[in-house]
């Protein structure tokens, strides 16, 4: 929804924004499904080394995100959350193209770390718009924003599978690094409100955290945000190989991993806009405790899915309540925290949100090892309920 009362650069800088994550979340989408097939097609590496590769490969970028978020968070309240964006298409723009170039997994791996320091086109581009929502659509706006992200994500495996299927694992990541490019520039036309802060004058983080008045809240939140992101990721690394299992390697394995893998996208974008809604009328907490609660009771029957079928249609019904999470903290953080500390306090969230990412792909690939690929969905069950009763136990803070 683009408000019609807006001015006409507001309505023009949502839609780049959006527009932005839309190829963000494509591009990314478009190869990460992929990156195990990828690295395995290296050389002959053993179950345990392909997991642990391909963990490796998810996590790195993650470790290296969840570090640097805080100077990147402090830039960003002072410089604006424009620059940000600028930095992230820019550098993964040419850290993306030279993935596909790479001639051996520790190439990849090292590009990866490279990408996650100077990554967060998504995350700045939420704060951006959070930062220029009306009062009383925050809500709305976040979800809106979800949903450009999350449509990538939904079109991007099914344009991967078959770019890969046609022309190699090589070409979805060369093809994700030129959209950068168009993201880059596209970013550059956008027009943010904001009164560049010195240095001098910009508040201690210890003293910006001493004057909210639910910094338990906060810090709730940001837990949060890294037991969701942990639970989101935990699959991600060996969903490709799960579904190969599942088809007893034979059809094409690359096409019918990104059909699955952009199932939950179809979910989230049925109810999306409703749940943003809903949630400017009965408040994100309600909002986010349903979606857990969902999460968890979609998470443990996905252990006995025996096809791609049974598997796709349950993770269709987890992008439900993935609609309805991470949209609600950011919703809570919006609503909480002062104007002047946006950057710094959604840079501290993306920085648990990046340690969830890194956190999720190690448990999965060590799980997966041990035991099964569906025990993963066991373990994401439990993560998933300890932070829905995070959220029971102090939704009266709010």
């Amino acid at each position: 929804m683009i408000y019609k009362d807006m001015p006409a650069s507001w309505r023009r800088t949502f839609l780049t924004l959006w527009l932005g994550c839309f190829i963000t979340g494509l591009g990314f989408s478009m190869t990460m499904p992929f990156m195990a097939l990828y690295i395995e097609s290296f050389g002959h590496y053993s179950r345990t080394q392909i997991n642990f590769y391909s963990g490796l490969a998810f996590s790195v970028t993650y470790f290296a995100q969840a570090v640097v978020s805080p100077y990147w968070g402090n830039l960003a309240d002072r410089k604006g959350r424009k620059l940000m964006c600028l930095r992230a298409s820019g550098v993964m723009t040419f850290t993306v193209f030279l993935t596909g170039l790479a001639t051996n997994v520790y190439m990849i791996i090292f590009l990866r770390l490279l990408q996650g320091a100077f990554s967060g086109y998504i995350n700045n581009s939420t704060a951006f718009m959070a930062g220029e929502a009306p009062k009383g659509h925050s809500g709305a706006i976040m979800s809106q924003m979800m949903t450009a992200s999350v449509t990538g994500n939904l079109l991007g495996p099914m344009f991967g599978g078959a770019i890969a299927g046609i022309f190699g694992y090589r070409a979805p990541f060369m093809i994700f690094g030129v959209l950068m490019g168009i993201v880059f520039l596209m970013t550059l036309t956008t027009k943010e409100h904001i009164t560049p802060i010195p240095a001098k004058e910009m508040k201690p983080m210890k003293e910006v955290f001493a004057g909210l008045k639910n910094r338990r809240l906060i810090f709730f939140m940001f837990a949060t945000t890294l037991l969701v992101q942990m639970s989101l990721m935990s699959i991600s690394p060996i969903i490709s190989l799960l579904v190969k299992q599942l088809m007893h390697g034979v059809g094409n394995v690359s096409f019918v991993s990104g059909i699955v893998a952009a199932m939950p996208g179809f979910g989230t974008l049925l109810v999306a806009s409703r749940l943003g809604n809903k949630m400017d009328e009965v408040g994100p907490l309600k909002i986010l405790m349903l979606g857990l609660i969902l999460a968890t009771c979609l998470f443990v029957p996905m252990y006995f899915a025996s096809s791609p079928v049974s598997l796709g249609g349950l993770r269709f019904a987890l992008g439900m309540a993935n609609a309805a999470m991470l949209p609600a903290v950011q919703t809570v953080l919006t609503t909480s925290v002062p104007h002047e500390a946006f950057g710094r306090i959604f840079s501290w969230n993306q920085s648990f949100q990046a340690a969830g990412g890194m956190f999720g792909p190690m448990i999965g690939s060590a799980v997966s090892s041990i035991f099964s690929y569906q025990s993963v969905f066991l373990a994401t069950a439990i993560f998933v309920f300890i932070d829905f009763w995070i959220v029971f136990s102090v939704r009266k803070m709010a």
